[in-house]
């Protein structure tokens, strides 16, 4: 159970923003309701976030990769709920998806590029600092924009799984339209 009461998206002030998340989520999902408390925080997370995850050159398998993986080192259930079925439209597999809690001991799953992409966001995640040889090995299969893509893909995501978490949202909380 979330830590705060949703919030009220019935206040016509708030409309336009409700249709804007509905148009590009499908729905007001519980973080962006949550995120509704700030209608500023809510408005720039939406367009920051639309651009890490339709804008980029990134491929969709890695950048789903890197989410599912942030959401287990994070203990991140509704990150992972929400993106699971995305994975499975981008090309990864529920073998892939399921080894990823021991990814290293299942490295077969996946492939040469995919294991070091792993190593990064297991680096940037749990480490934040990460040596060199790994990011020119990510580099050297990417080249410069997807790394930099990659990488702030990562960041968003571990930002995602924070706030997600600090205030204990998941996805079966009750919550009504109009956030209580």
């Amino acid at each position: 159970m979330a830590h705060l009461p949703y919030a009220d998206l019935t206040p016509p002030e708030l409309q336009p923003l409700v249709q804007r998340i509905v148009a590009e989520r499908g729905s007001v999902l519980h973080l962006y309701q949550m995120l509704m408390h700030s209608p500023p925080l809510a408005e720039g997370w939406l367009g920051f976030m639309t651009q890490v995850r339709h804008q980029l050159d990134l491929g969709g398998d890695l950048r789903e990769l890197v989410i599912m993986r942030i959401a287990h080192l994070n203990g991140a259930p509704y990150e992972a709920d929400q993106h699971a079925p995305i994975a499975l439209r981008e090309g990864l597999t529920q073998g892939q998806l399921h080894a990823l809690p021991a990814w290293a001991e299942m490295a077969d799953a996946y492939s040469p590029l995919q294991q070091d992409v792993l190593r990064l966001c297991d680096a940037m995640t749990r480490e934040v600092h990460v040596a060199a040889p790994l990011v020119e090995a990510v580099r050297t299969q990417l080249g410069d924009r997807q790394l930099v893509e990659l990488v702030g893909t990562i960041a968003s995501y571990n930002m995602v799984s924070r706030f997600l978490e600090a205030l204990q949202i998941h996805s079966d909380d009750p919550r009504t339209t109009a956030g209580g």
